[in-house]
């Protein structure tokens, strides 16, 4: 009988699996994120905003033109992709000043908090806003704003010189993250799922200018961090 070639010396050839593997598991760290626009005069007392609901390149949240990767990074709205599990162990919410155009929706996402009637807005949603879960049959509280990624409420620093000028910002504070540090929240593949930010009845409408003639909008984008499984099929 024919032996098969070894060096001289080695050991016993070891056992290998009759059959070779089907599919193979991919781990990674990504983050999955979502934006609710609100336009100058949107009311949010006793209000309810559904997130993560909306997929990239559609319209909605808030918003007339379909989303970009600014604002979502969601093949498909409200659902985690079939074949990939994702766990979720930490939030951070982010708020953006924007620009009203003439049609009083949301324009340019570049306005800064650094006058009393902006930083009013930031502190009015920090304060009274609330996160949660929405599953299929079931609501489960996340967090208030404040602790989504800000930890210390608004933050920054803002000057005015002799001409009234105002230079600086505020914002919230995207700094450490508060939540689902030792247990995170497991979103198997196929899950359906959204994020609510929820208001009392005490939060004031969006609304002031950011310079004169120039109405502020805002907007909230919340993001999900952490680890994701997925299945490489390979036969």
């Amino acid at each position: 009988m024919q032996q098969p070639l070894v060096s001289p010396g080695a050991g016993p050839i070891p056992s290998v699996p009759s059959q070779l593997p089907t599919n193979l598991f991919r781990y990674g760290e990504i983050t999955l994120y979502s934006t609710h626009g609100f336009p100058a005069g949107t009311a949010l007392a006793n209000g309810a905003f559904r997130i993560f609901t909306t997929p990239l390149g559609a319209q909605g949240q808030g918003y007339v033109v379909g989303l970009t990767k600014t604002e979502t990074n969601l093949k498909e709205g409200g659902r985690i992709p079939s074949g990939q599990a994702y766990d979720v162990y930490g939030v951070a919410t982010q708020i953006l000043g924007a620009t009203t155009n003439a049609a009083g929706q949301i324009d340019f996402q570049n306005a800064a908090f650094d006058t009393a009637a902006t930083i009013l807005n930031l502190q009015n949603i920090v304060n009274n806003g609330v996160l949660a879960w929405d599953f299929t049959q079931t609501n489960v509280d996340i967090c208030p704003i404040m602790l989504a990624g800000a930890g210390g409420g608004v933050f920054g620093a803002v000057s005015q010189n002799a001409a009234d000028v105002s230079a600086g910002a505020m914002n919230n504070g995207n700094g450490g993250i508060w939540m689902y540090r030792k247990h995170p929240v497991a979103l198997p593949g196929a899950t359906t799922f959204a994020v609510v930010i929820q208001f009392g009845v005490h939060a004031s409408a969006i609304s002031g200018e950011i310079e004169e003639g120039e109405d502020l909008s805002v907007a909230i984008r919340v993001v999900l961090l952490g680890y994701y499984k997925s299945v490489i099929e390979i036969g």
